[in-house]
């Protein structure tokens, strides 16, 4: 196939090379002066210094070439990107199968991907999501991994992860589309909240704790929009959770470590030099939760700290003082 990845951040380059093994990969570049320099490097050295392009990739900073003829669109910008993205695929009556790889809700609008996709783009375009445990970084360089691929079509999903699954990135599918999204969204919240309780020092018991809890947090949104409660034992819930809370290379648990420090959010994210998307997903990850009913303490917490300035000590005191209750009561 011909595929377009839109968007040459460390995830977006990363699929392109890992996918140009056994397909022709376009990989867009809106900063024409950066694509002129990956182009000549054969390399991303940006984002992923050191690891080449193979034969196969090719980068274009012109949109309406990068898509042109695609058998397959992968958009990998960050969710704010989203929906501009794809206002410019439709400009162009691209009606090519898609992808994204964006993680979170929009913010303003508590929208998840799928509906910013539903609003943007012809009904008939077949289209999912991307989403799992998988650091750019260990994906370029060809180390295992594994993935899902949902949609509400499942046999767009089995016949997506059929073509695309390589020797080193294993793909499942999924017909559970919005139980994905979910995952992929507060899993870079609690994310967060492990990088606070690591840089306090807290302890392994805290972090077991926290993510127990929030994995918790997770399954009570799931179930509050229909969504598979199975999804969140998978590689979309539990796995993705677990390499985000605790990965070295982790940008949001890099944003609770930073926080823990004593940073503010300003100098956190200019510290950090990439997106770590689940600072703006924290907030609307909240609003979307009141709006349901949905208890969400831990992701309340951390939106305390992020854009309430509130003391961490607190915010632990108040998680830590809650009434007791059943554990296995969503």
């Amino acid at each position: 196939m011909k595929l377009a990845v839109l968007g040459a951040g460390a995830w977006g380059t990363a699929l392109a090379i890992r996918f140009a093994e056994q397909h022709q990969v376009v990989l867009w570049c809106r900063d024409a002066d950066q694509a002129a320099s990956m182009a000549a490097d054969h390399a991303n050295t940006r984002y992923l210094p050191g690891i080449p392009f193979p034969a196969n990739l090719s980068v274009e900073a012109d949109f309406g070439k990068a898509v042109a003829g695609a058998d397959l669109v992968l958009v990998v910008t960050p969710l704010s990107g989203l929906r501009p993205t794809l206002k410019a695929l439709r400009a162009l009556d691209h009606r090519a199968p898609l992808l994204w790889a964006c993680k979170g809700l929009e913010a303003g609008t508590m929208k998840f991907p799928h509906q910013v996709a539903e609003e943007e783009m012809p009904a008939d375009v077949p289209r999912g999501m991307l989403s799992g445990p998988s650091f750019a970084q260990e994906v370029a360089r060809g180390q295992p991994a594994a993935v899902t691929i949902a949609s509400s079509d499942p046999q767009f999903a089995r016949n997506t992860v059929n073509a695309l699954n390589t020797s080193v990135l294993r793909l499942y599918a999924s017909d559970d589309l919005i139980g994905v999204e979910i995952g992929a969204a507060v899993k870079n919240v609690l994310a967060i909240a492990a990088g606070i309780c690591d840089g306090l020092n807290l302890g392994l018991n805290a972090r077991a704790a926290l993510l127990t809890r929030g994995l918790v947090e997770m399954a009570r949104f799931g179930a509050a929009v229909g969504a598979h409660q199975e999804t969140f034992m998978g590689l979309a819930g539990i796995g993705d959770l677990l390499l985000t809370a605790t990965g070295d290379l982790s940008r949001n648990r890099r944003v609770g470590l930073l926080l823990a420090e004593g940073l503010n959010l300003d100098d956190v994210l200019a510290n950090l030099g990439h997106v770590a998307e689940g600072v703006p997903a924290a907030r609307e990850v909240l609003k979307q939760a009141h709006a349901l009913g949905v208890d969400m303490p831990i992701t309340e917490g951390v939106c305390r700290v992020l854009f309430e300035n509130a003391r961490v000590p607190d915010v632990i005191s108040t998680l830590m003082e809650r009434a007791p209750r059943m554990e296995n009561g969503l």
